[in-house]
């Protein structure tokens, strides 16, 4: 993988006011517009986790009763996925490894855990319940699988990149884009993802893609 070095002037911020809505013709044009993007993503067969990629930068996690901070490193391809988180300061995290056995957090007290269902292991072992399969989608700002996540709302901004994606009950916003040369399309650099109590936020320093 080449790895694409963003320079990033904002921290993580609250995403700007969302756009009145546009014309039946201009919506359909829209329409097109997401089309094609899923299509250069490799994601117009709707598996999250099948385009090989990887991200670093920084997360804020919180539910309602605690959160934290630290660096987040994201790596995929062919339906396997390494995650990890490191607090900034001790340099404690833990790592999530997914592949098609199923899920195993490491990095925890007590040793590894495992469990067929990733988004039920990092819900029980630490609190963070986000499907981890539709989030392969929604960092690189596009809709999750319809057949598995349910049909999305997609609200553009005036440049024709996603500004919100609203599906399962989460409501994703973007604020920011880079131009990556290796990928056909740019790719969001603050994300916001936010579902009742639960939010995490990401500041993305670099995005790496084949």
């Amino acid at each position: 993988m080449r790895r694409l070095a963003l320079l990033l002037a904002a921290g993580l911020a609250g995403c700007a006011s969302l756009p009145s809505a546009r014309p039946a013709g201009d919506a359909d044009a829209g329409a097109q517009v997401h089309r094609q993007r899923l299509e250069a993503l490799g994601l117009a067969e709707g598996d999250c986790l099948a385009p090989a990629w990887q991200l670093s930068g920084r997360v804020a996690l919180a539910n309602g009763r605690q959160g934290g901070s630290g660096r987040i490193d994201w790596a995929q391809g062919g339906g396997a996925v390494q995650l990890q988180v490191t607090a900034p300061v001790t340099r404690q995290g833990w790592q999530l490894t997914v592949d098609a056995q199923g899920a195993t957090l490491a990095g925890l007290d007590g040793g590894p855990q495992q469990d067929p269902d990733p988004q039920r292991l990092l819900r029980e072992a630490i609190g963070w319940d986000v499907p981890l399969a539709a989030l392969g989608c929604w960092l690189r700002g596009a809709p999750a699988g319809e057949a598995e996540f349910g049909p999305a709302r997609v609200i553009d901004g005036r440049d024709r990149l996603p500004q919100r994606i609203e599906q399962a009950g989460w409501v994703v916003d973007y604020a920011g884009w880079v131009s990556a040369p290796a990928e056909a399309l740019p790719l969001p650099t603050r994300i916001e993802a936010r579902r009742g109590e639960a939010r995490v936020r990401l500041l993305v320093d670099h995005w790496g893609v084949e």
